[in-house]
């Protein structure tokens, strides 16, 4: 039984679904900060600090996990180097969410996700 257990699912199966957070964390570790939607950003947000906790050890183990999981080796080479030097000291808490508005098309509500 399911009862509450809840996702965000954003009308994609699972495998979409997948891809699409997979390509916004790659994306936040690449450039350190992405403009997207608000519920796009709380889903994504344990995901990327995940990763984050998982580069501070920096195992081989943690290694492949990462490199399974993010699109490009410069991103996993990034968060293994500058990003797990600067967090080394941080317990968690990586990330950041400010809020922008509505987006004109639509009236979503944006923010900026990024790595504090």
């Amino acid at each position: 039984m399911r009862h509450a257990v809840q996702s965000r699912r954003f009308d994609r199966p699972s495998d979409q679904r997948q891809a699409l957070f997979r390509g916004l964390v790659t994306s936040l570790l690449m450039h350190e900060q992405i403009k997207t939607t608000e519920a796009k950003a709380k889903a994504v947000r344990p995901l990327a600090e995940k990763m984050i906790t998982l580069g501070k050890s920096g195992t081989l183990a943690n290694r492949r996990r990462v490199l399974g999981y993010v699109y490009e080796k410069d991103v996993a080479a990034k968060l293994f180097g500058e990003l797990a030097e600067r967090y080394s000291a941080r317990p968690g808490g990586y990330t950041r969410i400010v809020k922008l508005g509505p987006r004109l098309g639509d009236g979503a509500p944006q923010v900026i996700l990024e790595l504090v």
